[in-house]
């Protein structure tokens, strides 16, 4: 069967050139005579895959030497817990509602201290950024959270936010290596890797070493704490070495395509293509303001909902699948992440633009 083009917002499409690889080596990995699969995390063999991942990456965003990376389990959503938990000194945060992840974020670090809402965009569904410029942090917050791209709204920080000082940590699940960042310009990145790296099961985090301490809450646990895990270079307990193993590769691929500027230039080419057409069609409509909007998830609806779900399910008949809204706002939504190739969203379009034809 041929392979499908794959709109999902996560898991999602990954380069055929790594999954083609990835099989190759499946039953035995560069003469070792196993699968990287059931080798064991202590083995030499297998340090030398974490440690090239590691060092690929670095050199992919420019990460400097005072920055730790961890390849930790549990999620995003585990994540909006170890946050506060590890940076909450002072019991209070700021924290930047865009979407449904930043809220969650949000009311996860309640249990832990004092979250202040110090912007939103919720009055208009999050359908765009609140200006950030000048907001009112609170002179004793550990630190200002953000969520830079959001998956289920489709907008993305195009600037960052003034935090008047205070360290910024910044949930970048939807947007990792879509483009380049100055990592110092944040205290925490980071983020679940099922979109644009790798198969869910990893988070990514690039934490600046003074913010690794053994200063956390009380009752942190043990495998929580970002120094148990910089201490032990990721490998405090067995971490999702096979998930590991596809994120060195696509790092890899990454590279071989020109790095991230040249991610970037891609990403825009095929974001044009699709907003180009939703700005000129008469019946599909993008839900984001222009200036916000997202170049990895991009948001649709006709305005009816019953064309809507005619929509979808036409199109996954043609082989363009998991285009269906998130649930909690429906439409349609097309993931368009690093992977996607641009014939996929040209295609997309042609298939828009027929459906619009026939149902006008």
């Amino acid at each position: 069967m041929a392979r499908v083009y794959n709109f999902s917002a996560g898991p999602a499409v990954l380069p055929e050139e790594v999954l083609r690889e990835a099989a190759e080596e499946m039953m035995d990995y560069q003469g070792s005579g196993q699968s990287v699969m059931e080798m064991s995390h202590r083995s030499k063999v297998y340090d030398n895959i974490i440690k090239e991942a590691e060092a690929d990456l670095r050199e992919l965003m420019n990460i400097p030497d005072n920055y730790k990376v961890l390849f930790l389990q549990g999620g995003a959503s585990q994540f909006f817990a170890e946050v506060p938990m590890n940076l909450m000194k002072n019991k209070k945060a700021a924290y930047i509602i865009t979407g449904q992840w930043a809220k969650k974020a949000y009311k996860e670090a309640q249990i832990y201290g004092e979250a202040v809402a110090v912007a939103s965009s919720e009055d208009k569904t999050f359908s765009y950024i609140p200006d950030c410029s000048d907001l009112d942090i609170p002179e004793d917050a550990d630190y200002v959270y953000i969520c830079e791209n959001n998956t289920i709204y489709g907008t993305k920080f195009k600037t960052l936010p003034n935090t008047k000082g205070h360290i910024l940590v910044s949930d970048v699940s939807s947007c990792f290596l879509s483009e380049p960042i100055d990592v110092t310009k944040y205290g925490v990145v980071y983020g679940g890797v099922q979109k644009n790296i790798g198969p869910a099961g990893v988070v990514i985090a690039v934490i600046r070493e003074d913010l690794i301490t053994d200063d956390v809450l009380e009752g942190t646990p043990t495998m929580l704490k970002w120094k148990t895990q910089a201490d032990a270079d990721s490998l405090y307990n067995t971490p999702p070495c096979y998930n590991i193993y596809i994120c060195g590769k696509v790092f890899k691929w990454i590279k071989k395509m020109g790095g991230l500027q040249a991610m970037k230039e891609h990403n825009e080419k095929k974001a044009k293509i699709l907003y180009d057409f939703l700005d000129e069609s008469k019946l599909f409509k993008g839900t984001v303001v222009k200036e916000d909007r997202s170049l990895m998830n991009v948001p649709f609806v006709t305005g009816d909902k019953e064309l809507d779900a005619k929509f979808v399910e036409e199109a996954t008949k043609a082989g363009f699948v998991n285009l269906k809204g998130h649930r909690s706002v429906g439409g349609m939504r097309a993931s368009i992440y690093n992977a996607m190739p641009i014939e996929g969203v040209e295609k997309l379009v042609e298939f828009m633009r027929n459906f619009e034809k026939e149902n006008a």
